[in-house]
């Protein structure tokens, strides 16, 4: 084999866009992330669990912003039944967050020159 031949697949080093461009991609792509982060914490997804007695609201980066648990439901409810319910809404309100993320930013990830 030749010296030189077959080094450096796919990556040009000199002029014509190669190493510049993919940098330029990837800084474009970076942009774009940043900004789908940015837009992740302010959306929120709500969950409910106990036939909506009790809600938990989560922004897309996985932050929880809200609890509530409808006073009524308390009456009649025991500590650990309570804890159940709450422990249930808090973790489909996390798959809920992580699906919006994953919607968000699926595209961009797709989009990767590598």
């Amino acid at each position: 084999m030749a010296k030189g031949k077959g080094r450096n697949k796919g990556f040009s080093m000199g002029g014509g866009g190669g190493q510049a461009g993919m940098m330029q991609q990837l800084q474009q792509m970076q942009q774009q992330l940043a900004e789908a982060q940015e837009k992740l914490a302010i959306e929120t997804v709500t969950a409910t669990a106990g036939g909506g007695a009790i809600s938990v609201t989560m922004t897309g980066d996985q932050k929880c912003t809200d609890v509530k648990i409808a006073p009524e439901f308390l009456e009649d409810i025991d500590a650990e039944m309570l804890q159940d319910m709450v422990l249930s809404a808090v973790n489909m309100a996390l798959d809920k967050s992580r699906e919006l993320a994953a919607e968000k930013m699926g595209p961009l990830a797709s989009g990767l020159p590598f």
